[in-house]
């Protein structure tokens, strides 16, 4: 393995503006788990006196709709979370992905030809040919996340095939705002991601890592199932000669009381905003903020920017969503 690297994280000069940016994927509407990733992100960026972001990652065409977009926006503007600039949809810009992957990344991309059902039958066949007692070995051969490069020197058609980029092996260290030091190796992790499928959609990671470097994105603050993917997000950065992000922070998952996280495929309810100003307020709480007063969203949003605090949420991996009051 080659040498460990730390992950640059410059540090924010007095004539640079922190930026944030909030980054649904619509592919259903806001719950209470994306909800809280918003205001989260809102509050922790204005109490720097930066600037927030809104991009709709909506890169997968079919899971993607834009009428939970447009309710995503409606419900941001009924808790007074506006946004600043334009909102960006990553489903209108594949051409600079593509750009990127014909350029920096090429020399890492290789096409693959490798099917799900097929991978899936050759780790099933070399699973069944491990011994039983080798629990570090059959833990491996489970790690069905890590392509074993089997088209990495086939030479296949970059433009008939889905597109893989490889990731390195090596170890990557950043300190995380909220769950501390971390390091990880991308290629031991994620391995060679698929970055372009065969019909031209853009992989999340890609879209994700080259739009936080062109909008000058220095702090991101999202969910922890997404903590996994944060060195392979810097080395495709890095690779895209990208500027870097300087500031990571990784927030608890929320959960019900069986340890079930909220989210879209889980099916988790709707937020609703009929009443915004007790949805902030339950929020805030479940953030472990201090007390809100019930007012106006627009005040109690400059309420919650100026004694934001994220302490509460260090060290935590998961916050259980409390009984309605």
């Amino acid at each position: 393995m080659a040498a460990p690297i730390l992950a640059a994280t410059p540090a924010l000069t007095k004539a640079s503006t922190p930026i944030g940016r909030f980054a649904p994927s619509p592919t259903g509407e806001l719950h209470l788990g994306s909800l809280t990733t918003a205001l989260a992100s809102y509050c922790h960026i204005k109490s720097l006196g930066g600037t927030w972001l809104l991009r709709m990652e909506d890169t997968d065409i079919t899971r993607c709709d834009r009428q939970f977009s447009e309710q995503i926006l409606l419900d941001l503007e009924a808790l007074a979370l506006f946004w600043d600039g334009d909102v960006i949809y990553q489903s209108e810009r594949t051409d600079i992905y593509n750009d990127y992957l014909a350029t920096h990344l090429a020399p890492l991309t290789y096409a693959c030809a490798c099917s799900r059902k097929q991978l899936n039958a050759d780790w099933d066949a070399q699973a069944q040919q491990v011994n039983v007692n080798d629990s570090s070995l059959r833990q491996a051969l489970d790690n069905r996340q890590r392509y074993p490069r089997c088209c990495l020197n086939a030479h296949l058609n970059k433009n008939a095939h889905k597109l893989r980029l490889q990731m390195p092996d090596t170890l990557i260290g950043f300190a995380d705002g909220i769950q501390g030091n971390c390091w990880q190796n991308p290629q031991q992790t994620v391995g060679d991601m698929v970055v372009r499928r065969e019909d031209g959609t853009i992989n999340y990671i890609l879209a994700a890592s080259i739009d936080d470097g062109l909008q000058g994105v220095t702090h991101v603050m999202r969910g922890l199932d997404i903590l996994p993917l944060t060195s392979a997000q810097i080395s495709v950065m890095h690779a895209a000669r990208v500027p870097a992000i300087s500031h990571w922070y990784h927030l608890p998952l929320i959960c019900h009381d069986n340890g079930q996280k909220l989210s879209k495929q889980n099916l988790a309810q709707p937020i609703d905003t009929r009443d915004p100003s007790r949805l902030l307020k339950y929020a805030f709480a479940l953030l472990q903020q201090p007390d809100i007063d019930i007012d106006t969203p627009e005040r109690m949003l400059a309420q919650a920017v100026s004694q934001w605090c994220q302490q509460p949420l260090v060290g935590q991996q998961v916050l259980h969503v409390p009984t309605l009051p």
